[in-house]
């Protein structure tokens, strides 16, 4: 029997947290991940954390390549085994399957050419336009010595200190806005949070917006 409202888990996976909320749940959980965090540790602890919650169908935002619902590449900051896993067989009910940075572009999209950038572990990239969500792989484009990942990434961050992060961060923004040309640009992901410049046309996003792309990509009409 087919319900009226079905109740959607949204899954946020990143490379330092696994953030999860579902329909009517009053807050998100986040769970640590890290470099070695396999699918199958992902599946047994968003099933035990949300274990009191009711939901029918599932939003994974995935940090990698997704291409017609399957994910196609492993992620960079995590373990591996993300592009075999079957996923629909572990959780027993229908998923949908997103890139990280384009579920929380899509929850910020206010109907202009957006772009998102996510400073979190690494970069996040996708552009939405027209309903059209554009997962992006920016992050691995050339920058300075190495890639604008390694620039902004959280690592660096750690290493290098906050004014040369934020630097590079500003520089990111500079490439990307000229490369793209949006009518508006979201700064979203962790670390965003510690910019102490907001360039001009630019806004602060924030996690709850990831959310927002996860249960939006079931109930309206967006193309991917």
């Amino acid at each position: 029997m087919k319900k009226n409202n079905p109740k959607t888990l949204v899954i946020d996976i990143g490379g330092s947290n696994v953030k999860i909320l579902a329909t009517g749940a009053a807050e998100r959980i986040k769970i640590p991940s890290g470099s070695d965090f396999s699918p199958e540790q992902m599946v047994e602890l968003v099933k035990e954390n949300a274990s009191e919650w009711e939901y029918d169908r599932i939003t994974m935002g995935f940090p990698g390549v997704v291409k017609e619902n399957k994910i196609v590449s492993e992620p960079v900051n995590l373990g591996e085994g993300w592009n075999k896993f079957d996923f629909q067989a572990a959780f027993n009910c229908p998923i949908k399957f997103i890139n990280d940075a384009a579920m929380q572009a899509l929850g910020s999209y206010e109907g202009k050419k957006l772009l998102f950038l996510g400073f979190g572990t690494g970069l996040g990239t996708a552009m939405v336009i027209h309903n059209t969500i554009l997962p992006l792989e920016g992050g691995h484009l050339p920058f300075k010595k190495k890639t604008f990942e390694e620039y902004v990434g959280k690592e660096y961050l750690t290493k290098s200190g906050s004014k040369r992060w934020e630097k590079n961060v500003l520089k990111t923004v500079e490439y990307f806005r000229a490369a793209f040309q949006p009518d508006d640009v979201l700064l979203g992901g962790g670390n965003s949070k510690l910019l102490t410049t907001i360039p001009e046309g630019c806004r602060l996003g924030t996690n709850e917006n990831a959310f927002k792309g996860g249960f939006k990509f079931w109930e309206e009409d967006f193309k991917l």
